[in-house]
């Protein structure tokens, strides 16, 4: 620790530097506020710009079935029925009505939207969706968009502090001030005093160890706010992309299924016609990256457990137009090239519906602290999202949040600097304590044992007496993570420190998403149990809600906002 004490001062904290971190900031920072960003990698590092398929809206440029036109209110349907009637209602409302004004406003920052022959936004169809409503910008919609927001984020010089890991949040009188970070290259411990904290740190998906996610997706936000004493929703809700590059597992997007690519066993069968009859090969992920699963389980899938994923029958021209990157993907890492051979695929661990318990502000429990994007639970997906409402929601709820904390921090006072640097020791203390640890454990066992374990006992199918087991090992671990010590004792540029402090976070995390999945004893969308195998409303049509108090995790829930959409049968 150096002799100087660090303390920087913003009316505005944004914790994450993705599409909903940098959306949030260019609205703070418009209404003339006071904002910098904090994140742990350059914000074109962050996941978003991973996102191949699209971002829905109801913009009616493609055309439905006989001619018919897309609106809100189908948008609405799908993504309440493709939830499972988990997802409120009001949310989701507000988000597809948002949909169109977002794409546009995109386009005016300087998105380049792939585009229909007569000039308009180009729309494909997608898994569990009525119309054609995924605009897209060939098959790097994610990264189009990032790159757009971080350009307007410069051009108004807003600070970034990145290479940085936040260690905790500041709560003084139930009211959250600010937060502490460590920065990478000079192993100091900052600290960040601020009238309002957004969380916007996306997933935790490499607490499983097949997973689309980046490295850097290990639920840093969630695990912060946890520990910070606010609930986390509906963490056992772990969304499982049908199509990842098998050997790899990364993305293969569900755009190449909308552009018309049909899955196959190995006895070259159309096996969806068995599963979804009607939509097929587009029916929701969860219903797809389980017949996948069955597939295997009837030895229909290829050795090694995969299926293909055919794309041929769209044609060179069509390919290098609208899925260029996925071309590529498979050349390098599958040596596949899809113009005349199909892809391998399995299904990976894709996306988190829960996160931290939100109110359709983006408000907390904790007064002054909000949470929007990925990291967040304002449950727009419920138990299983539609492909294309993901970057949807950053966007939208990043700017709507925002609005939010421009007008909460009218109201509240400047917090005063005096527990900042109590809580910047306490990290110290923390980080010097990891550092001089000379126990006997090796934290990359403990990681693999942790993405075995979550990967098989909660995975695509789950059944009481393997996540009991599995609850009982994450425990275990955490008992071994006190016992790790670093072999490199220097503060500066330590990665094997922030890897560890990562760890902490991802097996409390673990734990959340064990005792919800078995405390729901139900089958709803992403969540399928095998020993309850039917929805249940009577008795779960509700959100799981996990706090913590002192070492316990205590489980409570809430009720779901219906509206327009009365729960039925989800058939596609």
């Amino acid at each position: 620790m150096g002799d100087k004490v660090v303390i920087h001062r913003y009316e505005v904290i944004i914790i994450g530097g993705g599409l909903t971190g940098l959306r949030a900031a260019l609205q703070v920072f418009d209404a003339g506020f006071d904002v910098a960003i904090i994140s742990k990698v350059n914000p074109l590092r962050s996941h978003s710009v991973a996102a191949q398929g699209g971002m829905n809206a109801s913009l009616g440029n493609v055309k439905g079935p006989e001619g018919s036109i897309d609106s809100w209110k189908n948008h609405a349907y799908d993504t309440v029925k493709g939830s499972d009637y988990l997802a409120d209602q009001d949310a989701v409302e507000r988000m597809c009505r948002e949909a169109p004004k977002t794409v546009i406003e995109l386009e005016h920052m300087g998105t380049v939207w792939s585009r229909l022959e007569n000039g308009k936004i180009a729309q494909r169809p997608f898994g569990g969706a009525g119309f054609p409503r995924t605009c897209y910008a060939a098959d790097r919609t994610g990264h189009n968009t990032l790159n757009t927001l971080y350009e307007q984020v410069n051009a108004r010089k807003i600070p970034i502090y990145d290479e940085f890991f936040v260690t905790s949040l500041i709560r003084d009188q139930g009211r959250c001030t600010g937060c502490t970070a460590l920065e990478f290259l000079k192993g100091e411990i900052h600290g960040f005093v601020a009238k309002a904290v957004l969380m916007a740190t996306g997933g935790f998906g490499r607490i499983f160890n097949k997973s689309t996610n980046a490295l850097i997706n290990t639920g840093d936000g969630q695990s912060l706010t946890l520990r910070a004493g606010v609930p986390l929703k509906d963490m056992e809700f772990v969304q499982f992309h049908p199509t990842t590059l098998y050997g790899t597992n990364i993305l293969i997007t569900e755009g190449a299924r909308g552009e018309g690519g049909i899955l196959l066993n190995k006895d070259g069968e159309r096996f969806m016609e068995r599963y979804a009859p009607d939509s097929l090969d587009l029916a929701p992920r969860d219903v797809v990256a389980r017949s996948i699963e069955e597939e295997f389980v009837q030895k229909r899938g290829f050795k090694g457990d995969y299926v293909q994923l055919d794309i041929r029958l769209l044609g060179e021209e069509r390919i290098m137009e609208r899925l260029p990157g996925i071309r590529q993907i498979s050349m390098d890492f599958a040596g596949v090239d899809p113009i005349t051979e199909p892809i391998p695929v399995q299904p990976g661990q894709h996306y988190s519906m829960g996160g931290i318990d939100v109110d359709i502000n983006g408000r907390t429990s904790l007064e002054g602290l909000y949470a929007a994007g990925e990291c967040a639970c304002v449950s727009v997906h419920g138990a299983n999202r539609l492909g294309g409402n993901s970057l949807l929601e950053t966007v939208v709820f990043g700017r709507l949040v925002a609005d939010k904390i421009i007008e909460d921090v009218k109201e509240f006072a400047t917090p005063p600097k005096k527990l900042v640097e109590k809580v910047i020791k306490t990290s110290e203390d923390h980080i010097e304590a990891i550092i001089q640890s000379k126990g006997l454990e090796n934290q990359f066992n403990i990681k693999d044992m942790l993405n075995q374990t979550m990967t098989t006992k909660f995975g695509i199918f789950r059944k009481e007496d393997s996540m009991l087991k599995g609850l009982s090992d994450i425990k275990k671990m955490q008992e071994k993570i006190s016992k790790v010590s670093l072999k490199n004792k220097d503060r500066k540029l330590n990665h094997a420190l922030i890897r560890l402090l990562e760890l902490q976070g991802m097996l409390l995390l673990s734990e959340v998403v064990a005792i919800g999945a078995i405390k729901r004893k139900e089958s709803r969308g992403s969540h399928k149990r095998t020993d309850y195998p039917e929805r249940d409303d009577e008795n779960f049509l509700k959100h799981t809600l996990v706090k913590r108090e002192e070492e316990d995790m205590i489980v409570s829930y809430s009720p779901v906002n219906l509206g327009m959409f009365e729960p039925e049968e989800r058939v596609y």
